[in-house]
């Protein structure tokens, strides 16, 4: 009797902690990381096909690792960059990113900065002149 009770309560154990284990990496996020960046002209219309050149602050406060990425905005006047990747190569205890923002459409040009975080989506609006 005492030994089905050992067995019993092992069996037990064993199956906690597989259902722990399950719970817990269910609970990882799995969002993507996105930085999405709206291109504006002087009369707040939106710019199409503008090229968005992001590159990392290397004195950003703490420094952002090297990347850059280059996309065209497509007929909504945005680009969106897949930030995971930049993720996947930075310390596991990076979660942050500060990257300047050039765009251009034939003699406009503007710049802007934004912050990018693990698993979310940042926004920013650059107005080209």
């Amino acid at each position: 009797m005492l030994n089905k009770m050992k067995i019993s309560f092992r069996s037990g154990v064993i199956l906690m902690t597989i259902a722990a284990s399950i719970v817990v990496g269910s609970c990882k996020s799995k969002d993507p990381s996105i930085l999405k960046v709206f291109v504006r002209n002087e009369t707040n219309g939106l710019v199409g096909n503008a090229k968005v050149v992001i590159f990392s602050d290397k004195y950003s406060s703490p420094p952002t690792k090297e990347f850059d990425d280059t996309l065209m905005t497509n007929s909504s006047g945005f680009a969106e960059f897949n930030m995971d990747q930049f993720f996947a190569d930075a310390h596991k205890d990076s979660t942050t990113g500060y990257f300047n923002i050039l765009a251009r459409k034939d003699v406009s040009e503007g710049k802007g900065y934004i912050q990018c975080r693990a698993h979310l989506t940042a926004v920013q609006t650059v107005y080209i002149k």
